[in-house]
């Protein structure tokens, strides 16, 4: 069993038997033009936490996640490098620099192993990297912005970020995936569903958490109907609120 929380936006908790996994944590408040409320999670003090941070993003980063290195002393970080960390910053936000050796900064398309952990970062399409986590062979993938993304611009430029989109995912293509956490953004109109729809046609994935919503949930279940999603719809999981819970079954 292991249990999953969404928070808000593109935060989630997985609590593992072995591990905590925190991925793009910000505190309740106001992004663009939206109220997050999601609380702060409450994480078994007990477990290694790994804390990661896909980018620089305020909606996806914000340097107090250092704090829970006060509530759990066995906290470790993984920040894209993108992520500002200077010695002269961190002092100015009461951080002593050496807090950095907590902290592993990573880059696009690299290996690392964390507290026995093994991470892998793909290239996003907007800022910084998306992970896949291996804790003892169970794959958790948290995809940040990399998305297909074709905001306010023309079909040759959404078709750009289209072919980088499946030209990362196909990384994935012969791997399983146990929890995914991919992007249904409602700002893309009819390209909402284009990543989602991309990634569970390419990816093999026992449970897919749509994110980066904005609130809008009720689009997880229009996404759900389109024809070449229909038949992965019950790797959807459907959310409808922020601080909901999933206990998922091994």
């Amino acid at each position: 069993m292991k249990q999953v929380t969404f928070i808000h936006h593109s935060s989630f908790l997985v609590e593992l038997d072995t591990v905590s996994l925190l991925f793009d944590y910000v505190p309740a408040g106001n992004y663009a033009d939206y109220t997050f409320h999601g609380q702060r999670p409450h994480i078994n003090p007990d477990k290694p936490l790994l804390v990661f941070a896909s980018h620089h993003h305020k909606d996806h980063y914000d340097l107090s996640v250092l704090d829970f290195l006060k509530e759990n002393p066995n906290t470790y970080f993984i920040f894209a490098k993108d992520v500002r960390l200077g010695n002269r910053y961190l002092i100015k936000n009461g951080y002593d620099p050496k807090i950095k050796e907590r902290i592993t900064m990573v880059s696009a398309r690299s290996d690392y192993e964390v507290c026995g952990v093994k991470i892998e970062t793909l290239r996003s399409t907007d800022a910084g990297v998306a992970f896949i986590v291996n804790v003892g062979g169970e794959l958790i993938f948290h995809a940040g912005d990399l998305h297909w993304w074709n905001i306010g611009e023309s079909e040759l430029y959404g078709n750009k970020f289209g072919k980088e989109f499946k030209t990362e995912i196909k990384f994935m293509k012969d791997k399983v995936v146990d929890l995914a956490f991919v992007v249904l953004d409602p700002r893309l109109g009819d390209g909402t569903a284009y990543g989602l729809e991309a990634f569970v046609n390419t990816v093999p994935c026992n449970h897919v958490f749509p994110m980066h919503m904005w609130q809008k949930f009720d689009i997880i279940e229009e996404a759900k109907k389109r024809p070449a999603i229909i038949n992965f719809a019950d790797k959807i999981v459907d959310i409808d609120r922020e601080n909901i819970i999933f206990d998922i079954e091994d």
